[in-house]
C-alpha cells in the first residue's frame, strides 16, 4: 500500500498525458486520485503500536508499516517508505486533494464541452434575431444583464432604481447567454485565470504528479530521497502557475516562485547531507532514534533546514512568493498550494528540521519564534488592505503557518501537538476558501472587493459557505480551526518570561484575523447586490460534492479532536 499511494498517482499522470486527446482523459485521472486516495486511506489497517524499541543496540521496533528497496547504497540512497500518526494524516490529506481537483478539472471540462455544443448549436439556428429596433415593454433580459438586474427581474427594492420604462432600443443580433450555473461562464477566457484552457487534461496530469511527489515527501523514510521528492514538486508546479494561470501575471509569479524554492532547496540540500555525513547513514528513523547530529553540529544544520523549509512554509520575511502565486495560479493550483505545498514546509520543519538537530531547535527557537510571532502581525496587518479576495486569502496562509511555527518553536509537548493540528487544519479551511473565491471569480469575473456584494441575496448557499469557511479560518470555537491557534497561545504562554510577549502578539493576530475575514465577509456578502454579482449561479451539486468532504473535515476536527491527537501521539518526534 506504501508504493500504490504514490505510484498511484504518478501512473495516473502518466496514462491521463497519453490519453489527453480522448474525451474520458480527465476521469482516468480523477478514478487513479481515487484509487491513490483508497490506498493511503488502507494505511492504518494492521498498524502496530507506532514505538520504536532497541535491543541489543538494533532497531526492533519500527512505523506502522514499512517498505525498503536498495537503489544505490553508496550514495546512502534506498527507496524507502514508512508510515506514522504524523505522515499519514498528511498523506490522506494530500491523496483528499488530489481527488477533489481532479473532479473539479473533470466536471469544469464537461460543462465547457456542453457549453461550446450549444453555442455551435445557437449560432447555427435558422432564425437568429436581426439587428434593428422593437418596442418593449420594458427592459429586455439582455439589458437587465447589462444594467445589472437578473434576467428573471426578481431584484426586489433595492434594484427598483434601475428599472427603465416601456421603449425601444437597437440590437446588434442574438442575446448573449448568461452564465452557467455552475459557475464557469461560456467562454470565460480574455484575461481570467480559469479560460479556456484550465480543463486541459495536461492540468489534470499535472495535479497528479504533484500528489504523487508529495506523498512521497511525506511516506520516505530516507533523506536522499527525500530530498529528490522534494524537488520533484517544483516542476510540475511551476508548470500549473506558468502555463494555466492568469495571463497577466503567470510568468512573473511561477518564476519567483521557481526562484524562491530553488534557493531554499539549496540551503536545505547542504542542511541534510551535513546530517548524513554526521550520522553516517540517511535513514531518518534510525536518526531520530539515536538523537539525531552531534552536538557540535547542531545548530548548523536547524540552520540550514530551517531557512530551506522557511521558504517553502512560507515564514516571513521568506513568503512574498506566495501571495502572487496564488494570485496567478488556477484555482486548483492555489488549492494545491495552500493544502499540500506548504505543508510540505511545515512537515520538513517540524519532523526533519526538529528531528535531526532538536540541540540546534532549542537554541534557535527564540528567533524562530519571534519571526513567527512578526509573520502574523504583519500579514493580518495586510490582509485589512488588500482589495482583492484570493490575494487576501494568500496572505492569510502566511499568519496561519506562524501559529504553526510558533508552536513548534515553544517545544513543548502542547506545542508540537498544536502545530500539527494547526497545519492540518489550515490544510482544509484554506483550500475550502480558495476553491470559493475561484467559484466567485468565475462566475463574476473579479476577485475584487470593491466590485462585488450582496451575494447573500444573489447565491444565498454560496455566501453561507464562504461565511462558514471565513469563521472556521479565523478560529471560531467548534470547527477545525481554533485548537491549532488557541493552543499556540497557551503553549507560547507556557513557556513563560518573554514568551508571554510572543503569545499576546498570537492573540492579537488571532484578532487581527477575525478583523479582515469579517471585512471581507462583510464587502462581499452583504449590502446591495453588486451588479457583477446579479444573474450569477447559486452553488450546483458538482460543486457541492467537491466542497462537502472539505466542509465535513472542519466539522468535524472542530467538534471531535481527540482521535487526531491521539494519531500524532503515535508519530515519531
Amino acid at each position: 500500500m506504501l508504493i500504490l499511494a504514490a505510484a498511484l498517482p504518478a501512473a495516473g499522470a502518466l496514462a491521463v498525458w497519453r490519453l489527453r486527446r480522448r474525451p474520458y482523459a480527465h476521469w482516468i485521472g480523477a478514478g487513479a486520485a481515487a484509487l491513490a486516495f483508497a490506498a493511503v486511506a488502507m494505511l492504518p489497517v494492521g498498524r502496530g503500536s507506532g514505538a520504536w524499541l532497541v535491543a541489543d543496540g538494533e532497531l526492533t521496533g519500527a512505523w506502522w508499516h514499512q517498505v525498503s528497496i536498495e537503489w544505490a547504497p553508496s550514495l546512502h540512497l534506498e527507496f524507502s517508505l514508512a508510515v506514522d500518526g504524523v505522515s499519514w494524516t498528511l498523506a490522506l490529506l494530500t491523496a483528499l486533494l488530489g481527488v477533489l481537483c481532479c473532479v473539479h478539472n473533470a466536471v469544469g471540462a464537461e460543462q465547457r464541452a456542453a457549453d461550446l455544443l450549444g453555442a455551435d448549436r445557437a449560432a447555427s439556428a435558422p432564425l437568429q434575431v436581426p439587428a434593428g429596433s422593437f418596442e418593449t415593454g420594458g427592459p429586455s433580459p439582455a439589458a437587465r444583464r447589462v444594467r445589472g438586474v437578473p434576467a428573471d427581474g426578481a431584484s426586489g427594492s433595492a434594484s427598483g432604481s434601475l428599472q427603465e420604462p416601456p421603449g425601444s432600443f437597437e440590437t446588434g443580433g442574438p442575446f448573449p447567454a448568461a452564465a452557467p450555473v455552475h459557475g464557469v461562464p461560456s467562454g470565460a477566457g480574455g484575461g481570467e485565470p480559469e479560460g479556456d484552457r484550465w480543463q486541459s487534461p495536461i492540468l489534470t496530469a499535472l495535479l497528479l504528479a504533484v500528489q504523487a511527489a508529495s506523498t512521497l515527501v511525506f511516506l520516505t523514510d530516507n533523506l536522499v530521497l527525500f530530498f529528490i521528492a522534494f524537488e520533484a514538486v517544483l516542476l510540475p508546479m511551476w508548470a500549473i502557475i506558468h502555463r494555466y494561470g492568469d495571463p497577466a501575471a503567470r510568468r512573473r509569479a511561477a518564476a519567483k516562485f521557481a526562484l524562491f524554492t530553488v534557493a531554499g532547496s539549496l540551503l536545505m540540500a547542504t542542511g541534510l547531507f551535513i546530517a548524513i555525513a554526521d550520522t553516517g547513514t540517511a535513514d531518518l528513523g534510525a536518526i531520530l532514534l539515536h538523537g539525531g547530529v552531534g552536538d557540535d553540529r547542531s545548530l548548523l544544520v536547524f540552520a540550514l533546514l530551517a531557512l530551506g523549509f522557511a521558504v517553502k512554509a512560507p515564514l516571513w520575511p521568506f513568503h512574498s512568493w506566495l501571495p502572487d502565486a496564488h494570485t496567478a495560479a488556477p484555482t486548483v493550483g492555489s488549492v494545491l498550494l495552500a493544502g499540500v505545498l506548504l505543508k510540505l514546509g511545515t512537515y520538513g520543519l517540524i519532523r526533519v528540521a526538529g528531528g535531526l538537530a532538536p540541540d540546534g531547535a532549542a537554541d534557535a527557537a527564540p528567533v524562530l519564534a519571534a519571526l513567527a510571532a512578526l509573520g502574523i502581525l504583519v500579514a493580518g496587518l495586510v490582509c485589512l488592505r488588500l482589495p482583492e479576495i484570493k490575494r487576501l486569502i494568500a496572505y492569510s496562509s502566511v499568519g496561519h503557518m506562524g501559529f504553526v511555527v510558533l508552536a513548534f518553536a515553544a517545544g513543548t509537548e502542547a506545542g508540537v501537538r498544536a502545530a500539527l493540528f494547526g497545519n492540518l487544519a489550515h490544510g482544509l479551511v484554506t483550500p475550502l476558501l480558495f476553491f470559493l473565491a475561484g467559484a466567485l471569480k468565475a462566475r463574476t469575473h473579479t476577485g475584487s472587493l470593491g466590485a462585488l456584494g450582496g451575494l447573500r441575496l444573489a447565491a444565498p448557499a454560496l455566501a453561507g459557505l464562504l461565511g462558514f469557511a471565513a469563521l472556521a479560518s479565523l478560529g471560531l470555537p467548534g470547527l477545525a480551526g481554533f485548537w491549532g491557534e488557541a493552543f499556540t497561545v497557551y503553549a507560547a504562554a507556557e513557556r513563560g518570561g518573554a514568551w508571554l510577549g510572543l503569545a499576546a502578539a498570537a492573540a492579537f493576530g488571532a484578532f487581527l484575523a477575525a478583523a479582515y475575514l469579517l471585512r471581507m465577509l462583510r464587502r462581499v456578502s452583504h449590502g446591495p447586490v453588486a451588479p457583477a454579482v446579479y444573474g450569477i449561479g447559486d452553488v450546483s451539486a458538482a460543486e457541492a460534492a467537491v466542497w462537502a468532504p472539505l466542509v465535513a473535515g472542519t466539522l468535524l476536527l472542530g467538534l471531535v479532536p481527540g482521535p487526531l491527537l491521539a494519531l500524532f501521539s503515535e508519530g515519531l518526534l
